[in-house]
Parts: structure tokens; sequence; C-alpha cells
């Protein structure tokens, strides 16, 4: 399985809520990313997140569409994430949607690992490419 590794800046903007959202405490958030290294491209998205920020516990989910070049192949796929703070824990899983894959990237599968180090943020993406009949 390849792995390639690299860094992005990431902007985020809070978005209108539903009232549902509202009166949940629940926040919206849209995504805008900029990969670099082996993987350059742009990413756009949205997030749904709630913390309690005194017990530092929290969740939050999101879409993500990848536009852009992998290792030279032009193509999209979506991501999907899905993380959990427990008391300052925190927990992560950013996965490639199975059967997103476009263009030259179609049948991409893998992980998709964030770092933050240095106030600086870093990706490490383990993936396969299978042909697609």
């Amino acid at each position: 399985m390849p792995m390639i590794t690299g860094e992005f800046e990431v902007k985020m903007q809070p978005e209108a809520m539903s009232a549902v959202a509202a009166d949940s405490g629940i926040g919206r958030m849209s995504l805008d990313k900029q990969y670099h290294g082996a993987l350059q491209a742009s990413g756009k998205g949205e997030m749904l997140a709630y913390m309690d920020r005194a017990l530092g516990s929290g969740a939050y989910v999101a879409m993500e569409l990848v536009r852009g070049t992998l290792e030279g192949r032009d193509g999209t796929f979506l991501l999907h994430h899905s993380g959990v703070m427990t008391r300052g824990a925190p927990g992560l899983a950013v996965k490639v949607v199975p059967d997103s894959g476009g263009g030259q990237l179609a049948g991409l599968a893998g992980t998709l690992n964030i770092r933050i180090e240095g106030g600086k943020h870093y990706y490490d993406f383990d993936y396969t490419l299978e042909a697609v009949a």
C-alpha cells in the first residue's frame, strides 16, 4: 500500500445553522483546504461539530470533496471525517468514501491521517488504487 505525506492548509468558516443545530449546540463550518506534496489538490467540505469546552469532550463529522492530482493521477474523491475527543484525548478517522474516486482516481481507497506539528498541518495518506472494470 503506497503511503505519501505532505503539508496542507485549512480555512474554516462558520456557516448558517439549521433550527435543530442551533437548538442543540451543534456548530456547522465550511472547509477549504490546499494539499501539497504528492497530493496536489484542493478540498472543499462541510463539518458538523459539538464541543464541551469545560470538559474538553466533543465530536465532529465532515464530508470533503478533494480535486487534483495524486502522484500525477488527475481526479476527485470524497473523504469522510469522524472525530471524537474525550476529556482532551483526541481520536480521528479520515477515510476515502468507497467508490467515490473519479477520473484517474477511480478505484481509490485509503486512510488519511492528520498531524499538527509546530502549528502546521500534515497528512499521511495510505492508499490503494485498484483498476475499475
